[in-house]
């Protein structure tokens, strides 16, 4: 009984806010019948000019001055050090995102790009190409460069986007996205295009999820709860991203050196985001285990060992329940480490415990780099190498809209050619079919 009053609750929060989710919907279709109409010229004008405020000190002055109301009450929710670096915004950080709007202006134009071409039967000429996806919406938390990130890579692939940010980063996304809706007027589009969900109850997000006729992709960016949250309130098509139970495999051909940097690298260069690892994976003949538990002790991570990892190493905190520890995406300086016998073994660790995201190993023999390669079934696969590269910007791509680690459109980072479909377009002279 108690449920069925809640499901009642809920549904009339839900019906509150489904005027306001027609409007938006509606508008964000009407702005894309515009923006996929805007040659690649027009659409780069755009992110030169949106990267030009974001660079004036003006500009940066007013999101900082915002984004200090968020930090000031996230300290004062008692918000983990962890979330509020995902939160906090400075002038080097806005520089940065500035500077991914200047790369994806300075990609090749997806929209329009022929795929194939050929001449049927008929004596009809077809072609694929690429064309826009849609109205995209984008579901994220706490880190607000995601505002500008998600609005770049849409306005460049000719797409219409709905952007709902969390409470947590409110402030910060309302000066950024002011940003956005300026730099849309001084040139004379519809700012339509790119529309914050003001709104932060869960409900205003229901409703959006329902409207399949309007939105054609959700990409939720952020914790597990919202994900699951997000694929199980929707027939829209969603690109998720489970969580980053992130694993990196020592081999017993590992060398030392490169083991200590890239595992520092990978746990401790910014533990909060998704691709830092969570369990740390040694073979058994590896014969620098302590060396490397030490350094990466002394760094700061907090080590949490099994029963053989405690014997080569004290100052760790045991492990008592595998299934929780090891598939725990922990965010933190907290780090799981385990032994095993081989590299089959290995395998079957991050086949149980990871998450599909990014897994690396640091080995240097040739067959367990191509035995780890093949093997493995996730997003990105390191080789000597930090986990931390697995990221639309540091791939090439300027930004993402988020990290896919599912199967289907695209898997990996989403940029700005993930963001089209194809169509054909068949030119003829008169045929008809017989």
């Amino acid at each position: 009984m108690t449920q069925v009053i809640e499901n009642l609750r809920t549904e009339e929060r839900v019906e509150q806010f489904r005027p306001y989710v027609d409007s938006v919907t509606l508008k964000a279709r009407q702005a894309f019948r515009q923006v996929r109409q805007l040659d690649g010229a027009s659409r780069n004008h755009i992110l030169i000019e949106l990267a030009a405020q974001l660079e004036s000190s003006t500009c940066q002055d007013s999101i900082i001055t915002a984004n200090k109301k968020d930090i000031e009450l996230a300290q004062e929710n008692q918000m983990s050090s962890a979330m509020i670096d995902r939160l906090k915004l400075d002038s080097k950080r806005i520089f940065s995102i500035a500077r991914a709007v200047r790369e994806i202006a300075a990609f090749d134009d997806p929209v329009g790009e022929v795929i194939r071409g050929q001449c049927l039967p008929s004596g009809v000429q077809m072609i694929q190409k690429r064309v826009p996806l849609g109205v995209v919406f984008t579901v994220f938390e706490s880190r607000p460069n995601v505002t500008i990130d998600v609005a770049a890579l849409c306005i460049k692939s000719g797409n219409a986007a709905i952007l709902r940010g969390g409470k947590e980063a409110f402030f910060s996304n309302m000066a950024l996205y002011q940003v956005i809706v300026d730099v849309f007027e001084s040139v004379g589009v519809d700012s339509a295009s790119v529309q914050l969900i003001e709104e932060t109850d869960r409900a205003c997000m229901q409703a959006l999820l329902e409207r399949d006729d309007r939105i054609d992709l959700a990409v939720p960016r952020g914790g597990e709860g919202l994900i699951k949250f997000v694929s199980q309130n929707t027939r829209i098509p969603v690109v998720k991203h489970d969580k980053g139970v992130c694993n990196l495999f020592i081999d017993e051909s590992a060398d030392l050196d490169k083991s200590i940097k890239i595992a520092i690298n990978a746990k401790l260069q910014r533990p909060s985001v998704c691709n830092s690892i969570e369990n740390l994976v040694i073979h058994s003949k590896f014969q620098h285990t302590a060396k490397l538990l030490q350094a990466l002790d002394t760094a700061g991570a907090e080590l949490l060992g099994c029963d053989r990892s405690s014997k080569l190493y004290s100052n760790m905190k045991p492990i008592t329940d595998e299934e929780v520890e090891y598939s725990t995406e922990y965010l933190d300086n907290r780090l799981a480490v385990k032994i095993v016998d081989s590299i089959d073994q290995a395998i079957d660790f991050i086949y149980k415990y990871g998450s599909g995201h990014s897994e690396a190993i640091i080995t240097e023999q040739l067959v367990s780099t191509q035995k780890f390669e093949k093997s493995i079934d996730s997003a990105t696969v390191f080789v000597n190498c930090s986990t931390r590269f697995h990221d639309g910007g540091q791939m090439g791509m300027g930004a993402e809209v988020g990290i896919s680690t599912g199967r289907l459109h695209v898997r990996g980072p989403m940029g700005v050619r993930d963001l089209t479909t194809t169509t054909y377009v068949m030119v003829g002279d008169g045929q008809i079919r017989e």
